[in-house]
């Protein structure tokens, strides 16, 4: 089973669903926001990635936390914020049973998926 997660409105997130789509590949979306983000969910995400690999450092919401924030981040606080701020996780995330990617590249789409 093939899971995207994401948000609807992110323009990678939308280049994935059309590619997986042009390549004839099923899978289900789940949004962040309207499906639900709790901390068993990423705790599974943070299994086969860091919370440094998951953060994403250039988003709006990134920039919105204060100093103190960013400074004092670490596994055990970043989860109840990806939990607040859904934006704050690269997008979009892919699992295909216990395979992991992370971001859109069509071409490692297509090596992930050929592997």
């Amino acid at each position: 089973m093939t899971t995207l997660y994401g948000i609807p409105n992110c323009d990678t997130v939308k280049k994935a669903q059309k590619w997986l789509t042009q390549n004839n590949i099923s899978y289900t979306f789940h949004d962040y926001r309207k499906d639900g983000l709790d901390e068993q969910l990423l705790t599974s995400f943070l299994v086969n990635l860091s919370w440094l690999d998951l953060l994403n450092k250039r988003s709006t919401s990134y920039r919105a936390l204060t100093s103190q924030q960013k400074e004092n981040l670490d596994e055990s606080n970043v989860i109840a914020l990806f939990i607040e701020f859904p934006t704050l996780i690269k997008r979009p995330l892919l699992i295909n049973e216990d395979k992991t990617i992370l971001g859109f590249k069509a071409e490692s789409y297509q090596a992930f998926f050929s592997a």
